[in-house]
């Protein structure tokens, strides 16, 4: 309670020393959010209600990230074959955004699909936000025009680590053909292996296993949306959708098939859709939440990504003004 702004202050420059060094920026992101929080909190002996578990669960993670190779797990392998995205999964806080691609592997040769991820990160200023977080990714990874365009990519030795996380290179990926990634979950997605989790990361707030979902009933509550499925109801995430994409709550109501990470917090389980197929003018529709990371003509996502242009473009002016005094 005896929380104010000096107290967490404190935490800048020990941030800003983090910052330059590659191998730290993981644990650089994590306090800088955890004190961009404590800092909206401010003062805390007016906060109505204080949040305990997250508050513990990223203090608690910090401190394990600085158990000597915990920060970053290195490559164990590579694979080569037929990368099919299912979904991206956007989140981002007021300085850092990350997207993380999940997708099944097509082994080049044969051999049982796996599950993989491939993610991105950006430092970002916090008037930059929408769609325009695209284009702070893009340029960083080309994985992300594949998934905007709907096609597969086609990998080569690209390494891998014991997780299933690509450290993705450019250099060693090519987009490939059209792909579906409600034809990928229904007919691979059943039968593709996941990597093993790392000791460290065994922590419930850390499930996000992909799932295909069909033939349910969206059902509106007290608690929010929610899917019945065989006659079980399902909490619906609908605060993680990003709003740099087209998909909305209102689609995610009306579908009859989704796409979507399975998640647990607080004891329950809980979805959060990547894509949806729903019914239009007696047509099957889908709606991607990553649909615009590639760039995108639908009038909304232009101009989000305009005002970020505009935005990122003045930020650009200052900082060239205050370097040049």
């Amino acid at each position: 309670r005896g929380l104010d702004h000096e107290l967490v202050a404190g935490a800048a420059p020990v941030v800003a020393a983090m910052l330059p060094e590659p191998g730290m920026r993981r644990r650089a992101a994590l306090l800088d959010g955890f004190a961009a929080e404590l800092a909206a909190s401010c003062p805390g002996a007016t906060l109505g209600r204080v949040p305990v578990r997250r508050w513990a669960d990223l203090w608690s993670r910090a401190l394990l990230l600085t158990v000597p190779g915990s920060a970053g797990a290195g490559a164990v392998g590579t694979v080569t074959g037929r990368l099919l995205p299912l979904g991206v999964d956007l989140q981002e806080h007021a300085t850092a955004v990350q997207a993380q691609v999940h997708a099944v592997l097509e082994p080049v040769g044969g051999g049982a699909p796996r599950l993989v991820r491939a993610s991105v990160s950006a430092p970002k200023p916090d008037t930059v936000v929408g769609a325009g977080l695209w284009q702070l990714l893009r340029p960083r990874m080309s994985l992300l025009g594949a998934v905007g365009e709907g096609r597969s990519a086609e990998v080569e030795a690209m390494p891998v680590t014991a997780e299933g996380d690509l450290l993705w290179d450019d250099a060693l990926a090519r987009t490939g053909e059209p792909a579906d990634p409600f034809a990928t979950a229904r007919v691979m997605l059943s039968a593709a292996t996941a990597a093993r989790v790392a000791p460290l990361d065994r922590h419930p707030v850390r499930i996000a296993v992909p799932v295909l979902l069909e033939g349910y009933a969206a059902r509106e509550g007290e608690g929010g949306l929610a899917f019945e499925v065989a006659g079980r109801l399902l909490a619906v995430d609908t605060d993680r959708m990003p709003a740099a994409g087209p998909l909305t709550p209102e689609a995610v109501a009306a579908s009859h098939a989704c796409v979507g990470l399975l998640r647990w917090d607080a004891g329950e389980f809980l979805l959060q859709p990547l894509a949806v197929e729903t019914t239009v003018r007696k047509k099957t529709v889908a709606v991607h939440a990553g649909a615009w990371a590639g760039g995108t003509n639908d009038k909304a996502g232009v101009r989000a990504e305009k005002a970020a242009t505009d935005a990122v473009a003045v930020l650009r002016e200052r900082a060239g003004r205050l370097l040049r005094t």
